[in-house]
């Protein structure tokens, strides 16, 4: 998905996504909707995964600050109660042949999005402003993950709704947690505090949440001073391990999750975890 890219060619490009690039190279990638926090839709699923193909294929910039807008990072569900986007047409959310072609294009735009911020060849700072229950393998792929007092962890979308938990959650979390408290933190729906993701080692620093951003720009800043090639070669360094786990193990983790859908479609439930058994009632009688 990675090809050559200039910050003038993709700097206006998508429409939840601003870009600022500073003199010395360092580049700021800030989530969001209408200049508010990120409503996430399809749209915003989908141009996140090319959004950062084009910062991964800009060779001209140093570092990169990737964060959200205002009250959370990424906790806005933005789907329609039938599981469609506003963004793009309304489709048959039904586990048939439509249904499932649906979930595979989703699919491999969400393992674009891993493998593009793995692909992205300078070192990255992430800044999660607030609340992060969505994607957040995201920001965990960052060298340094700094987050607000207020922020938290959690994976919504997957096992507490039904579905088993793809999307890099089985990865990213278990790779840097831990392999029992990765387990535990995908089964039960824990929200993890800032504080204890750093107590946990997914966090690096915690600030307050006007103090975040100009910390994260403080240490790009700093990492800006050495050589290119040093800045390009420790971020590959760095994200070779990642690479290899998500190699081994994210095709598993997807196919798994979309096969399972084919039993239990969950997306009309929205983002609220089940409160019944999941064949209580047909999926078409659910709101």
């Amino acid at each position: 998905m990675v090809k050559r890219s200039r910050f003038a060619d993709y700097k206006d490009r998508y429409a939840n996504y601003r870009f600022e690039l500073s003199d010395d190279g360092v580049l700021l990638m800030q989530c969001h909707t209408n200049g508010g926090p990120l409503v996430w839709d399809w749209r915003a699923h989908d141009d996140m995964a090319d959004a950062f193909a084009d910062v991964a294929g800009d060779r001209e910039i140093k570092v990169l600050i990737h964060t959200g807008t205002g009250t959370n990072y990424n906790a806005d569900w933005g789907l329609l109660p039938d599981g469609t986007s506003p963004a793009e047409p309304v489709y048959q959310a039904m586990p048939g042949r439509d249904g499932l072609r649906k979930l595979d294009e989703k699919a491999w735009y969400g393992q674009n999005l891993v493998f593009n911020v793995l692909d992205v060849d300078v070192p990255m700072i992430s800044a999660v402003n607030g609340p992060c229950n969505l994607h957040s393998e995201v920001p965990l792929l960052g060298d340094i993950v700094l987050a607000s007092e207020d922020a938290w962890f959690q994976d919504v979308p997957h096992f507490p709704r039904g579905m088993v938990p793809g999307d890099g959650q089985h990865v990213i979390w278990n790779f840097l947690v831990g392999h029992n408290r990765g387990r535990y933190l995908l089964l039960t729906g824990k929200k993890l505090t800032a504080r204890e993701a750093m107590e946990w080692g997914a966090v690096a620093e915690v600030h307050p949440k006007d103090e975040l951003l100009d910390r994260a720009w403080e240490l790009a800043h700093e990492l800006a001073k050495r050589p290119p090639l040093t800045l390009r070669y420790t971020r590959r360094l760095f994200t070779h391990q990642l690479k290899q786990a998500f190699l081994a193990q994210m095709n598993q983790g997807t196919a798994l999750e979309t096969y399972a859908q084919r039993e239990f479609f969950p997306f009309g439930g929205g983002m609220e975890p089940l409160d019944r058994a999941w064949n209580d009632r047909p999926w078409t009688q659910r709101q």
